[in-house]
């Protein structure tokens, strides 16, 4: 028994000589750590308004009921609108007491916000002013979209590795080195992060006679990439 504990011993000694050797006398490859963006500009196919309606009353009730009227006639033009059902949502729903200190009064507010997918953006003028004339008076947003994203990320990943490649090329040629094989490649950032490009708004005629008032313009989808190349 003691014999085997020694030569476990000793093999254990051994061992950690190796190691401790290895991490001495092994040798640091040299490393160029770049980043690298890669983007592309689509034209948006949808869009995702979110609107509701905001009354503001001395009897909770009345506040309320005042604000369902509204948001029951919100969802029939939506409806006539050809939205599918799927396409729209109560987002969030609120009843609050406000004090108005100059008045010395407290009032009741009632609040409703539907969130809807518009899947045909010649509609948008049309469906806002019906909606605005239902009762609408508070748009928290339009968000532009596209249903195109997803074919596009895997040509901007390609593009954010080249520009990460190009940008340690001219460091090591800055040097009188060059680059070799891709040791480490780390995706920082989601594909899709729109960033929205206006474009000049259509005439009065073009938009069927009604006042332009959304310029869809584009939006860029871009990625960025972490890469660590070899050294030489």
């Amino acid at each position: 028994m003691k014999k085997m504990k020694k030569i476990l011993y000793l093999f254990s000694f051994v061992l950690l000589t190796f190691t401790t050797m290895a991490q001495t006398n092994g040798t640091i490859t040299p490393q160029v750590n770049v980043s690298g963006e890669g983007s592309v500009k689509i034209k948006p196919d949808y869009a995702v308004i979110s609107i509701g309606a905001e009354i503001k009353d001395l009897d909770s009730a009345k506040a309320k009921k005042q604000n369902d009227d509204i948001i029951a006639k919100m969802i029939q033009v939506i409806k006539k609108s050809g939205i599918a059902e799927k396409d729209y949502q109560t987002q969030r729903v609120n009843l609050y007491k406000t004090r108005e200190y100059q008045e010395k009064k407290d009032y009741f507010v009632a609040g409703q916000t539907i969130t809807i997918t518009l899947r045909n953006l010649d509609v948008y003028e049309k469906l806002m002013s019906d909606l605005m004339a239902a009762g609408a008076n508070n748009i928290n947003g339009v968000e532009f979209k596209s249903t195109q994203t997803d074919k596009f990320a895997s040509e901007i990943r390609a593009k954010a590795v080249l520009d990460a490649k190009k940008k340690a090329q001219d460091y090591a040629s800055a040097l009188n080195q060059s680059i070799g094989k891709a040791l480490i490649i780390s995706d920082q950032s989601m594909v899709n992060n729109p960033r929205v490009y206006m474009m000049k708004a259509q005439s009065a005629d073009a938009a069927g006679g009604m006042e332009q008032t959304l310029a869809v313009g584009e939006i860029e989808i871009s990625t960025n990439v972490n890469v660590v190349f070899e050294l030489k």
